[in-house]
């Protein structure tokens, strides 16, 4: 069975749920908000997408890779908190795509110094691919929503 691209489902699922979005009543445009989350006139930003692929040196399994883990996990984080990381998650590793990060920066070098802070791309477990993209400025409110939604202790 072949997969389909998580790229490409993803863009699928917005396109979707903006056609359905159309038929929704227009909320008020929010000056404030707009401002707090770095929108332009469209509601929009410039990001850098990164993708995570499989590295020349995978770690075994063992304690070694739990704790590179773990330091991955912690910086997602700490990044998502610093308002530089807009999202993050992983892919099923087909064709050796493991993961992305969408940031919130306007440059790929700026999203390469970031990128170079995390245990799995310092240890040669994951490799990044860099991609300017201009989406929706209210992805920088997943992270905040997310906690919302996040039981307590997970």
């Amino acid at each position: 069975m072949r997969r389909v691209n998580p790229l490409i489902a993803a863009v699928i699922a917005c396109s979707l749920a903006s056609i359905s979005a159309a038929d929704a009543p227009v909320p008020a445009y929010d000056a404030r908000l707009a401002s707090k989350l770095g929108a332009d006139e469209h509601g929009m930003r410039q990001y850098v997408l990164v993708i995570l692929k499989t590295g020349p040196t995978p770690k075994p399994k063992g304690p070694e890779r739990d704790a590179m883990f773990k330091g991955h996990f912690a910086n997602i984080q700490r990044l998502a908190d610093e308002g530089k990381l807009a999202l993050a998650g992983p892919f099923d590793g087909v064709d050796g795509w493991r993961g992305m990060f969408i940031f919130a920066v306007k440059d790929i070098d700026a999203a390469r110094q970031l990128t170079a802070t995390d245990p799995v791309i310092a240890s040669g477990e994951m490799v990044a691919e860099y991609h300017q993209y201009y989406g929706s400025a209210a992805l920088m409110q997943v992270s905040e929503t997310h906690k919302r939604i996040m039981k307590p202790g997970q």
